[in-house]
């Protein structure tokens, strides 16, 4: 079991920003794949952005590209998602998909990841 652990997120207003966190302690990330997803009421599980094993590769769902950015710190065993100039739809729980095999590519699904956190709650309000 590939455990993460979830943080950062938050109530804030429109046009601010946060830093979510994605932690591991008992296996090196650099290793995987690591996806955010956000999952709001009465929706799917949708895919924000990944980062490739490398750190080489990232895509991000067109709503939130140029807005958000996904560092990887290998030192510190986390992934972050950076999101700016946040909207009311970018409210949801947000979780930290770690995937077995290669899954980072554009319009990559919650499917292609294995392991999963708690998940963080972001609300956005306008």
């Amino acid at each position: 079991q590939l455990k993460t652990v979830e943080s950062g997120g938050g109530s804030v207003q429109a046009g601010g920003s946060l830093r979510l966190t994605c932690a591991a302690s008992e296996f090196n990330m650099a290793g995987y794949d690591i996806g955010w997803f956000r999952e709001a009421p009465g929706q799917a599980r949708e895919g924000i952005s990944c980062i490739s094993n490398s750190g080489q590769k990232s895509h991000y769902l067109d709503s939130v590209r140029g807005r958000s950015t996904i560092p990887r710190d290998n030192a510190r065993n986390t992934v972050y998602l950076q999101m700016t100039r946040l909207k009311p739809e970018d409210t949801g729980r947000y979780y930290c998909g770690t995937a077995a095999n290669r899954a980072c590519g554009d319009g990559s699904k919650w499917w292609d990841y294995d392991y999963w956190g708690q998940g963080t709650q972001v609300t956005v309000s306008s």
